[in-house]
């Protein structure tokens, strides 16, 4: 059985003797109760006893990049993951998964049904990247030939688009001959 995540550095911190009074009486309160705590207790208390049972060599020296090496342990372990610290979180307010995940189902399906229901219809659909847009004004002269282009004159007027492609194929005569049926008997 683990310990309560809230409780384990206080849990430490009381091994040490360095709680304060108040604290100290409601953790120990809270001890009686949690089994997973009150064996972290006992864990940590023996660890403690094991160091300043262990013989101190003073002529050992660490390195500076055991160290850094230390200290990057601890601010990694200290902050932890954004997911660490929600499940901890959860796993504090007794909170299930039986209750968690009905939650994050209906909120996804709100965010679907707001995103496709709070579309205006008259809104014009997004243009692509690299793709002029053109106004009614630019239908005079000649537009890019991009389906993009054809698509927009086509929701104008049917007619407009027949006329621009009209224009596009008599502007831009192929540079090769053209074979038809009546070319070949000739």
């Amino acid at each position: 059985m683990k310990p309560c995540s809230t409780n384990r550095k206080l849990i430490a911190w009381l091994a040490l003797d360095a709680l304060d009074a108040p604290r100290a009486r409601h953790l120990r309160a809270h001890l009686e109760n949690c089994e997973g705590c009150r064996r972290y207790l006992e864990e940590i208390s023996n660890v403690k006893e094991t160091l300043t049972a262990a013989e101190i060599r003073p002529h050992i020296q660490a390195s500076e990049s055991f160290h850094q090496r230390v200290v990057r342990s601890l601010k990694a372990e200290e902050t932890g993951s954004t997911w660490e610290t929600l499940t901890a979180h959860f796993r504090g307010k007794q909170l299930s998964w039986r209750v968690a995940l009905p939650v994050i189902a209906a909120s996804a399906m709100l965010i679907a049904a707001l995103s496709y229901f709070g579309r205006r219809p008259d809104a014009a659909p997004p243009l692509r990247a690299g793709v002029p847009a053109v106004s009614a004004a630019d239908l005079k002269t000649d537009l890019l030939p991009t389906i993009a282009n054809y698509q927009m004159v086509a929701n104008q007027s049917l007619e407009k688009l027949d006329e621009l492609l009209t224009r596009q194929g008599n502007r831009n005569p192929s540079p090769t001959r053209t074979y038809t049926a009546s070319n070949a008997l000739d």
